[in-house]
């Protein structure tokens, strides 16, 4: 990976006879030291500082000064002023360096709106992200909240979040190559005193980008809290532990598909040691490495949290913080020898209920590296590529013969090979469960098909597709709390969804949720291009007591044989999936 020109380089710059003859060189390196290490505490306001200091006895014009300048206007995120400091330092524009890394990030996100609240300034591409803002300072005022609670710590001013496009964009913004971003599936980093995280829309299928943020708003608590002394095994397992904070409890972000794998792992004693997963996680060689990195650090903090609760994370940061060693600080805080911490961490592991067999893993694939369908393959191979992931001969055999019945609009049929494929593999497959689940659905077996999709949920929690299959269900009993959150699950991994946003605002009108109707009918405005009133109107009639349960806005459930709902019928503006 290429790397940010090293500060030293830049230091012995100072012998140049550019300083006061009162100042001796030795003091000027001594005050610029100190700002270096404020920035590299992410002490932004201890680096200004510093800084401000020493502009008061040195000339302007040396270049070392120039370049703490821009260092400290990049993290201030005063793009435009850090690549003129840069230039005037005389740092290289070339890979790796900080100047292209300023004038990458200026030329990305130049263009980008915002929308603030009171600690996040949020920015991101203008169109269809913008349906992200509400939800996403929303979720990010939740986690500050929480762990304000929990870690005793609140960052100072206003934090900067930024959205880009797609995965060649962050490793533009970041220093992350794109490569190491394909392998590990890295969707989102902190660094640079801020958040940069991926559009939804650059996912094939979405991703748990809520969750994501608080993520990674977790790393810069904790990075600023630590003075960022915390090694990367702890960090991570800090994050992935308290993500889910910001919508519940800790400890709500294990998977049974990463369950399952760590299971396999620890079973073939193949876990990856903690000093391998430095410096980042990002780095381990496959996307595989890296979910049992992350699982494994989940656990650690766990333990931790289970015999200490929250005192006992805020005892291994500000033990870091004080210059313990990661081995010491674990030990300050669990009052265990690190021997025996490592050996009962294990033991906490091996008492997981891990599922009986490896489960399909949910993968972050990005649209770019996404396969296509072959447009000229038609009927039967296309069909079957509905259940490519369905390794049980048998049973995708049956849900292929389902499908084919589906296609006829023998729905009773498809309901009957569905099943057998079903009873098969059980809730296994999100594949088979949803085409099941919408063959019921269209039969009108409403509770049959509510069971289907709450067992697929129970294995593959967080799926868009089988949230907004379920939410149809409860939003026709007039359900409507229990239906509000199966679309706001469907959200939280696929914002772009129209029908999401057209359910909630009939659901939000029929809760008295006034400010929130505004909301969502706002998000079906941006993505529909219907004007407000026809949102309205949609939102009134989708999902009639006689119009069919089958269809709206999952492209993939619908079926050109089948009856089509009465709504949504707006089509996307910029025609994406």
């Amino acid at each position: 990976m290429t790397r940010i020109a090293s500060p030293l380089l830049v230091l012995a710059l100072l012998f140049a006879p550019a300083v006061r003859a009162d100042l001796s060189k030795a003091e000027v390196k001594e005050r610029l030291t100190k700002v270096e290490t404020a920035l590299d505490g992410w002490d932004l306001s201890g680096a200004r500082r510093e800084l401000g200091e020493l502009e008061a006895q040195v000339p302007n014009d040396i270049e070392p000064l120039k370049y703490y300048q821009a260092r400290v206007s990049f993290e201030e995120n005063k793009y435009e002023d850090a690549v003129e400091l840069f230039q005037a330092a005389g740092i290289e524009d070339k890979p790796g360096s900080y100047l292209r890394l300023a004038k990458d990030t200026r030329g990305i996100v130049k263009d980008h709106a915002h929308t603030d609240s009171e600690h996040f300034a949020f920015y991101y591409p203008k169109g269809k992200d913008e349906v992200l803002a509400p939800y996403a300072l929303e979720t990010l005022e939740s986690i500050h909240r929480a762990l304000a609670e929990d870690l005793g710590y609140r960052p100072p001013g206003k934090i900067r979040v930024e959205v880009v496009n797609n995965a060649r964009e962050l490793s533009k913004v970041s220093t992350l190559t794109y490569p190491q971003i394909q392998t590990t599936g890295t969707i989102a980093i902190c660094k640079f005193n801020k958040l940069m995280v991926t559009s939804p829309k650059a996912v094939a299928r979405g991703y748990d980008w809520q969750d994501t943020l608080a993520h990674e708003y977790i790393h810069l608590v904790v990075s600023q809290m630590s003075h960022n002394t915390v090694p990367i095994w702890l960090h991570e397992g800090l994050a992935k532990y308290l993500e889910s904070r910001w919508r519940g409890k800790p400890g709500m972000a294990m998977t049974p598909s990463t369950l399952a794998l760590l299971g396999r792992r620890v079973k073939e004693d193949n876990l990856i040691p903690f000093e391998k997963m430095h410096p980042s996680i990002a780095m381990l060689p496959t996307a595989e490495d890296a979910a049992t990195a992350f699982a494994e650090v989940y656990f650690a903090i766990d333990y931790v949290y289970s015999i200490r609760g929250n005192q006992g994370l805020r005892d291994i940061i500000l033990g870091l913080r004080d210059g313990k060693t990661d081995r010491k600080s674990v030990e300050g805080a669990t009052g265990l020898s690190f021997a025996q911490f490592e050996k009962n961490w294990l033991a906490h592991i091996k008492q997981q209920p891990f599922p009986p067999e490896l489960l399909p893993r949910e993968e972050v694939v990005l649209k770019e590296d996404a396969q296509p369908p072959d447009e000229k393959k038609k009927g039967r191979e296309i069909s079957f590529g509905d259940f490519a992931e369905v390794t049980e001969v048998p049973a995708r055999k049956f849900a292929h013969l389902g499908e084919l019945m589906r296609e006829r609009n023998r729905i009773r049929a498809a309901a009957e090979e569905y099943a057998k494929a079903h009873k098969l593999v059980g809730d296994k497959y999100e594949s088979v469960s949803n085409k099941y689940a919408l063959a019921l659905l269209e039969l009108r077996r409403l509770d049959e098909a509510e069971q289907v999709l709450r067992g697929s949920l129970r294995v593959h929690p967080g799926s868009p597709s089988t949230s907004v299959h379920l939410g149809r269900i409860l939003l026709h009993r007039k359900d409507y709390p229990k239906a509000k959150q199966a679309y706001l699950d469907a959200l939280a991994a696929d914002p772009f969804d129209p029908e999401i946003h057209i359910a909630l605002t009939r659901i939000h009108g029929s809760l008295g949720e006034t400010a929130l109707v505004t909301r969502a009918k706002a998000a079906s405005a941006v993505l529909t291009g219907l004007k407000p009133e026809d949102v309205e109107q949609v939102a009134r009639d989708f999902l009639r007591e006689d119009s069919e349960l089958v269809g709206g806005g999952d492209v993939e459930a619908q079926d050109d044989a089948a009856p089509k709902p009465a709504a949504p019928e707006a089509k996307r503006k910029d025609g994406g999936p």
